[in-house]
């Protein structure tokens, strides 16, 4: 069974992605363990909250050196929410530099009549990349569930694998770079196609171990 760590830095309720991963076939273990992250086979690193606290807390725990290493290595790895955003350079919710492992910059939605900031509740996705393998099993517009008033903006674009109208902002939901995957919403809140989500990110760690 592939054994996947969920990244602990006092961000978020872990517990419930811990659920997910183990719904869909996975042994998941939390920790804030540099040693932990190094044996297993994936990392989920989760989040909610704001972006200075979360950079700062992992690099307390002396985390933010064991993670480039392990993505640099090719270990699966899933950001999710507050997780996809600390992967980029900066943010304009803070003024600490984000752990720089994908060019580009987190933004804050622009005001327009009737926009409600946060983005928060159901939306579909609008798959840019449909044979991403985190998108097997789903429709061509699949619902899943958001809460955050911040964006990802990558220099790159071709690392957009989903997008997200909200108002009149078409934002990216979701990246992919060869094993580093991170998504905007919350799949453990996002039902089935959450689950289904899950179960795709573990059937490639699966892969990467029998390779």
């Amino acid at each position: 069974m592939a054994l996947i760590t969920v990244v602990d830095y006092d961000m978020g309720n872990l517990h419930s992605v811990c659920k997910g991963l183990e719904k869909a076939g996975a042994s998941a273990k939390v920790t804030s363990s540099a040693k932990d992250l190094e044996v297993a086979d994936a990392i989920v690193l989760p989040g909610v909250g704001a972006f200075d606290p979360a950079v700062q807390n992992l690099r307390e725990r002396g985390l933010e050196e064991p993670i480039k290493a392990i993505i640099s290595s090719g270990k699966p790895f899933l950001g999710i929410c507050l997780g996809l955003q600390i992967l980029f350079e900066s943010s304009e919710e803070g003024k600490e530099p984000g752990l720089g492992i994908l060019p580009g910059k987190v933004r804050r939605f622009r005001p327009e009549p009737d926009l409600s900031v946060p983005h928060m509740g159901w939306n579909q996705l609008e798959l840019a990349q449909p044979k991403c393998l985190l998108w097997e099993y789903l429709s061509a517009q699949p619902w899943v569930y958001f809460v955050h008033s911040y964006y990802t903006e990558p220099t790159n674009p071709e690392v957009c694998t989903a997008t997200v109208t909200h108002g009149s902002q078409t934002i990216t939901a979701a990246i992919a770079k060869d094993n580093l995957m991170a998504i905007q919403f919350h799949p453990e809140k996002s039902a089935n196609v959450g689950l289904q989500i899950l179960s795709n990110f573990v059937s490639q760690v699966r892969e990467k171990i029998a390779a």
